[in-house]
């Protein structure tokens, strides 16, 4: 190759086959840009993967998805990723017994619950009910655009009273922003709760990865390169894209991988800071209808700031999807913040499951665990939901960590880079 007048292979490489990359790769070849997307990995989805294990399916660390982000109903098709639904709301683990408050509107008994339960007053689980309905009505835009802080001070503002928020809200959503003290900014702590009151979350029949395996069958056949590690990006205009023992020239590179990868490849850039979560899988002794009541629930410990035991949230996950484990079995999915790699802490985790289902764990098997060490970006307050994807001289960047940590995040992300390279393209 003439190192003059390199010839263009490609009109963009993708670095990454996450949901971001995948994304934008559709948006790119839907343009009619000849698109390349190069992953690591001998599979696509990134942080969106399942291990299937002696008939278990396993995704890596607990995840869901919902039905009601915008973004996802433009690019899946529903109908093929068969949808399983979960509980829209948590079973919270007291000290006498587990209390279902969950959305009355599918739940009917949790109304009666909600208000016999002794988790905060009745005022404050008012407020709080009518502090999600009130996000509901809400656009995204308004909810992005309003003054922002902290989610704990936004619940505060809003009257809702400590005792609720340690007993039910803070664990709930510490499973979600993966960060216990609801230092998350409130505008994206508002926007889960919109989503929250217009879907249902769910996982597909066969895993999370039939998420990012829809999106990759979708592009043209080629598009997708697999076990394919990037080693150096040269060049603006043409770019060279070099993995081992080969490179690609293609006029742009979009770099959709995790955070501290993307500074790996480009001078200058800030990788965010990252939350960490660790998910112990187990084959229970009990038949699924002696847990949880027989449903796909969210369990959280209600005990407050006293509470013993690493884990932020424990479900019995094959309740909601069957497909996750062989018939008549119970496939348990339980996460703790942080890195908990010691033998240790795989006891720590089965007592505390065993507290929370109010059940003997002696007889669980561990059938998998993931720790995770860059889960989630974090998302303290003031937070900047659309960040700057233009990273000059032909390079942009995609992920979750430039929108919201989300998978609405990730495929807005990446439909929304695409779209700074379409328009720089044509303009060049």
């Amino acid at each position: 190759m003439n190192s003059d007048q390199p010839t263009i292979e490609a009109d963009v490489v993708v670095i990454g086959a996450g949901l971001a990359g995948l994304a934008a790769a559709r948006t790119l070849t839907s343009a009619g840009l000849s698109t390349v997307v190069l992953e690591k990995q001998e599979v696509v989805g990134g942080r969106v993967r399942t291990d299937v294990v002696d008939g278990f399916r396993l995704d890596h660390g607990f995840q869901l998805y919902n039905p009601a982000y915008p973004e996802g109903s433009r690019v899946f098709d529903y109908p093929g990723l068969d949808l399983q639904a979960f509980t829209r709301g948590a079973m919270v683990s007291m000290p006498s017994r587990n209390w279902l408050l969950a959305d009355p509107r599918h739940e009917p008994r949790a109304m009666w619950q909600a208000i016999r339960s002794p988790i905060g007053s009745l005022a404050a689980k008012t407020r709080f009910a009518w502090y999600a309905l009130a996000r509901e009505r809400m656009t995204a835009a308004d909810v992005i655009g309003q003054n922002d802080c902290t989610a704990l001070e936004a619940l505060r503002t809003a009257s809702i009273d400590d005792e609720l928020i340690d007993s039910m809200i803070r664990p709930f959503l510490a499973g979600v922003f993966l960060e216990p003290d609801l230092v998350t900014s409130r505008r994206f702590m508002d926007l889960v709760l919109r989503s929250f009151v217009r879907g249902t979350p769910s996982v597909p029949a066969k895993g999370m990865q039939a998420l990012p395996e829809q999106l990759a069958a979708a592009l043209p056949m080629g598009t997708v390169r697999t076990s394919v590690a990037v080693s150096a990006i040269t060049g603006n205009g043409p770019v060279r894209v070099f993995t081992a023992g080969d490179e690609t020239v293609a006029r742009a590179v979009v770099i959709a991988t995790d955070p501290r990868a993307v500074g790996s490849l480009v001078d200058g850039f800030t990788a965010p800071a990252m939350n960490s979560v660790t998910t112990w899988y187990h084959r229970a002794s009990q038949s699924p209808h002696e847990l949880s009541g027989g449903i796909g629930v969210l369990v959280v410990d209600g005990r407050g700031p006293g509470r013993v035991g690493p884990l932020a949230n424990s479900v019995v996950i094959s309740n909601a999807a069957r497909s996750y484990a062989p018939p008549d079995t119970a496939l348990v999915s339980s996460s703790a913040l942080g890195v908990h790699d010691s033998p240790a802490d795989d006891v720590a985790a089965l007592e505390h499951a065993s507290t929370l289902h109010r059940v003997s764990t002696r007889g669980w098997e561990l059938v998998g665990k993931f720790v995770i060490e860059d889960a989630l970006p974090a998302t303290p307050a003031p937070l900047n939901v659309r960040k700057e994807v233009r990273l000059g001289e032909g390079r942009y960047v995609a992920g979750d960590h430039r929108d919201t940590p989300s998978i609405q995040g990730a495929l807005v992300s990446g439909r929304r880079t695409a779209q700074a390279v379409i328009a720089d393209l044509a303009g060049a």
